[in-house]
């Protein structure tokens, strides 16, 4: 990463009051190295940050920072990464872990200082994750277009029974999914709710698309993984009583009315994540996974 860093937005969990002194901390440190810190707003009011300091609403971060950095789980990250996308900026987030997983979060407490040092030298290795751009379209129209980081999830409410969807890939029919949902994930994603559904974890330098039925009807519905370039569209097969919704990064969503359709595509450009100089990929699975252990 070799863009001078001059500005750094700091990004906490909505009323983590843990991290008060940490930010505090961290402005100063910045301060001592010529970086102006810029507050997120509701961040400088947890901080208790006194009038005339630099702060910024969330959603104006991307455009007032060279680097945003995250303290929470990957919740805040992922929210803070869809902000950036909308914003059309490039903006790296360097996430520090205040939650009980943080596969995207993965810098610990002890090691924010080393990585945000690295990242003013120039040094910071940077990963670039992909993004999905979902647009629902109904009568033809645009009526939603979301940015997300690790899945689209097209389900059934709580008491519905079965939802029925057909899946196209460019001009081809692919499946017909009779299931309790189907999600559409990136390989940052597959280690979330499709790994929980019975999806594979995929490394997230492949460029690739994941679709996974949840819980399906017919035990030959199994996961796809589907080259990054795939145009992906969902359309609920609805003949009158089912309720079905799609949700974007667990963090928003609508309900689907017949005809609607689900376009999923590679998004324009990809997240960019300042990573744990000494942790790989397959330490954060096994340390927050446990996977591979016996």
């Amino acid at each position: 990463m070799n863009t001078p860093i001059s500005r750094v937005g700091l990004v906490a969990k909505h009323n983590l009051d843990a991290s008060a002194g940490v930010l505090a901390e961290v402005a100063g440190w910045l301060e001592a190295r010529g970086v102006e810190p810029v507050f997120e707003t509701h961040t400088a009011a947890l901080v208790g940050l006194p009038p005339g300091r630099p702060t910024q609403a969330r959603e104006d971060l991307p455009h007032a920072c060279d680097l945003i950095v995250i303290l929470g789980g990957d919740g805040t990250l992922i929210g803070m990464a869809g902000l950036i996308a909308q914003a059309g900026t490039t903006v790296p987030i360097l996430g520090v872990n205040f939650g009980s997983l943080g596969f995207l979060t993965e810098i610990q407490l002890d090691e924010l200082y080393d990585s945000l040092e690295s990242v003013l030298d120039g040094e910071a290795q940077i990963d670039k994750r992909m993004m999905l751009r979902a647009r629902t379209l109904r009568e033809g129209a645009i009526f939603a277009d979301r940015l997300v980081v690790n899945d689209v999830v097209i389900t059934k409410a709580a008491l519905s029974r079965i939802i029925d969807l057909s899946v196209v890939i460019g001009d081809e029919l692919v499946m017909r999914v009779r299931a309790d949902g189907l999600i559409v994930a990136t390989p940052t994603g597959s280690s979330a709710y499709n790994l929980a559904a019975g999806g594979p974890i995929v490394h997230p330098a492949v460029d690739a698309l994941l679709l996974t039925p949840i819980a399906p009807h017919m035990l030959t519905n199994r996961p796809v993984v589907l080259p990054g370039s795939s145009e992906v569209r969902v359309v609920p097969v609805m003949n009158g009583g089912e309720e079905v919704y799609v949700t974007f990064d667990g963090q928003s969503g609508h309900p689907l009315q017949a005809d609607d359709v689900i376009e999923i595509t590679r998004a324009e450009r990809p997240l960019r994540l300042v990573k744990a100089s000494k942790r790989t990929y397959f330490d954060v699975l096994r340390q927050k996974l446990k996977w591979g252990a016996r």
